[in-house]
């Protein structure tokens, strides 16, 4: 090859990042489509002839990366948390009044942003070329969507820049010409609709085959700067103006406001203009300028205290009620859904709105027939809100007695509102119980996600949850996307699983009111799961916490002949059934019981709970007469209000460190 090839082929690629930036960046095109896939097609056929020049942050390696067999997770450089929200102008006064009050009179001032409705995403950088992406995932941990990130045009490959790492945290999002045009695809092809672009751009961003990803067109828009997982510069408004200043396609709507006024001016402009944009928003985030005083602010457990998101307030139309179905969640819960005269809300058309239950339609007075006022929460979930006019042949609407798929009795326990189908293997609820059987701190059965469990029951490989047990190598390759490898890491995973304690096999099992904790005292109490399914309600009621209405939960549970079906299933499958008390008997805070509330100095949520039992104490949820202490940190709500009202003792972290003998 040629010095002046190689010259060619670089000079290519500059050119080719140019046209990206000013098309997908900047919306300011300079050639034509046509013009662009000349060059593009110039580039691939000189590195089709050398392949030992094609470098990773090349245009022609956006899309071709291999269809992934699952995903792969990774921890993030610093927590990605959530915002605490602001759903009117008194909340957004009562932020600003608490950070004027932490501040204790410095100056200060917002940047307020535009809320986009999208996928969280962190996109690393090293040497100035584009690394690795990460989804949000828990906050902690994320799911590894690199080579789907790679097709996103506006998301630079490379950028001239003297951080030698660094990463750019945003929203990943499907602007709405966009989200039409697939929406009409899927409809001439009969495939269902997303109901909104976030869902979308979601399932982008997570599908196994990067091509896929492609062809919705995602856009990433940053709105952070990280190196070494702090935050970079000393004004977030410095890294707003840096991040566009490399090559970054930054929302230029934003807006530096000296008091909560200039704010408030802000939230209601774009509340007015929001149908202007082209893509969807649901408020703006309000987050102080000065990277110090952020500092001093600091976190609570879930959100920062210098940064909120103002909500708009749901969007409303009204339509008639044509129908009411029923729709049968994990938990076996039965949901009554309107079946809606299609009605355009918020540019998305909406022809079902949840009712929730049957208190809710009493509540409501909603019957079949009626015209109804109808809203997308927060933008994206419909609900129905109040009826605006009877129709003239309304109906009521009855809860059947029977679920509507498997046949299995439908309950509704006194005092509940959900009426329930109590058959475990349910076809409706197959597919959300096994993920949640296999899911993390469950049975943890690694690789077990969505689109593995649809494959799997949609093609009759597994009827029941005991189904996972029965599983082949055989029987896992012949699914798409299933790579030897791959199938037998899961084959694997799952034979791991049968180690698991009672407790979790318990809490695997999906019986409405036991979770986590409740299956920890109920095999802590009982010792076996077989002590478990001859006890009677009497019986049950002995373990702590546990009330009349889980007690009868559990016995209504273990009544359904094909729960017991899938429980010696289980057990044949080998999976752990007996369990050993590991609950310190005695302590320094033996009988004593203890509710956690707001942000500690130094430890978690989680430190605290873990010290407390194992000195013997109790850790509930809830304040009652019967408890001992309320640990309260910063930010503590109703809980506090409780204690102090029933008269219970209240620590702070010192006070409670000192009952622990540390």
């Amino acid at each position: 090859m040629t010095e002046i090839e190689r010259g060619h082929i670089e000079h290519l690629r500059e050119e080719l990042r140019r046209h990206e930036r000013l098309y997908y960046v900047l919306d300011g095109p300079e050639i034509s489509d046509a013009e662009y896939d000349a060059l593009m097609r110039q580039l691939q056929e000189l590195e089709a002839r050398h392949p030992e020049l094609i470098t990773p942050d090349s245009p022609t390696q956006r899309v071709g990366g291999k269809s992934r067999e699952g995903f792969v997770k990774a921890g993030h450089s610093a927590p990605m948390l959530s915002l605490d929200n602001a759903l009117n102008e008194g909340e957004l006064r009562d932020f600003d009044r608490r950070v004027r009050d932490l501040l204790r009179g410095e100056p200060y001032e917002y940047v307020a942003e535009l809320k986009m409705d999208g996928l969280s995403m962190a996109a690393r950088f090293s040497g100035g070329g584009f690394e690795q992406a990460i989804t949000r995932g828990d906050g902690q941990v994320g799911e590894v969507v690199t080579e789907n990130a790679r097709t996103i045009r506006s998301l630079p490959l490379r950028v001239e820049t003297d951080l030698p790492a660094f990463e750019a945290r945003g929203e990943a999002i499907m602007n709405r010409r966009a989200f039409e045009k697939l929406n009409t695809t899927r409809e001439s092809q009969n495939e269902a609709k997303f109901a909104n672009p976030r869902n979308a751009a979601a399932g982008a961003l997570r599908a196994l085959d990067p091509s896929m990803t492609a062809s919705r067109q995602l856009d990433f828009y940053p709105y952070f700067v990280l190196v070494e997982g702090q935050y970079h510069f000393p004004k977030h408004a410095d890294s707003l103006r840096w991040l566009e200043k490399t090559g970054f396609k930054v929302n230029r709507n934003w807006k530096t406001c000296p008091d909560v006024d200039a704010l408030l001016s802000f939230c209601r402009e774009w509340e007015e203009k929001r149908e202007s944009l082209p893509y969807e928003i649901d408020g703006v985030v309000a987050k102080v300028n000065d990277l110090a005083q952020q500092r001093a602010l600091g976190w609570t457990a879930k959100a920062p205290r210098w940064a909120i998101a103002f909500k708009f307030p749901a969007r409303q139309e009204h339509t008639v009620i044509e129908d009411i179905g029923i729709q049968v969640g994990r938990t076996g819960a039965l949901t009554p859904v309107a079946h809606l005269r299609p009605v355009a809300v918020a540019g998305v058309t909406v022809s079902r709105a949840t009712l929730h239950n049957e208190d809710e339609i009493e509540r409501l007075g909603v019957q079949i027939g009626d015209t109804v006022l109808i809203e997308r929460s927060g933008d994206v979930i419909p609900k129905v809100v109040r009826v605006l006019g009877e129709g003239e042949q309304r109906r009521k609407f009855q809860m059947p007695r029977h679920c509507p798929v498997c046949g299995g009795d439908v309950v509704r326990e006194p005092g509940e509102v959900a009426s329930r189908c109590i058959n475990t293997n349910c076809p409706a609820r197959l597919k959300e119980s096994i993920l949640h059987f296999s899911a993390r701190g469950v049975m943890d059965i690694d690789g077990m996600g969505e689109v593995l469990v649809d494959q799997m029951v949609d093609r009759g490989i597994v009827a029941s949850v005991a189904d996972v047990y029965d599983l082949t190598l055989d029987k896992l390759i012949e699914l798409e996307r299933m790579g030897k490898k791959s199938a037998e890491k899961i084959l694997k995973n799952v034979d791991a699983s049968r180690k698991q304690p009672l407790p979790r096999v318990l809490n695997a099992l999906g019986i409405p009111f036991v979770g986590e904790r409740t299956a920890q005292i109920l095999a802590d109490t009982f010792g076996s799961l077989d002590a478990i399914l001859a006890a009677d309600m009497d019986e049950l009621q002995k373990a702590d916490e546990v009330g009349p209405k889980v007690a009868h939960s559990i016995v209504q549970f273990f009544a359904e002949p094909r729960n017991r079906q899938l429980v010696e299933r289980l057990r044949a499958a080998g999976l752990q059934f007996t369990h050993q008390r590991h609950r310190k008997e005695g302590g320094p805070l033996a009988g004593l019981t203890f509710v956690l509330t707001g942000a500690l100095p130094n430890l978690t949520r989680e430190d605290a709970k873990e010290r407390i039992e194992a000195a013997g104490g109790k850790v509930t949820d809830s304040v009652s007469r019967k408890t001992s202490f309320v640990v309260a940190g910063e930010s503590a709500g109703s809980k506090l209000d409780k204690a102090r009202t029933l008269g219970v003792a209240i620590l702070d972290e010192a006070q409670l460190l000192e009952k622990l003998g540390t």
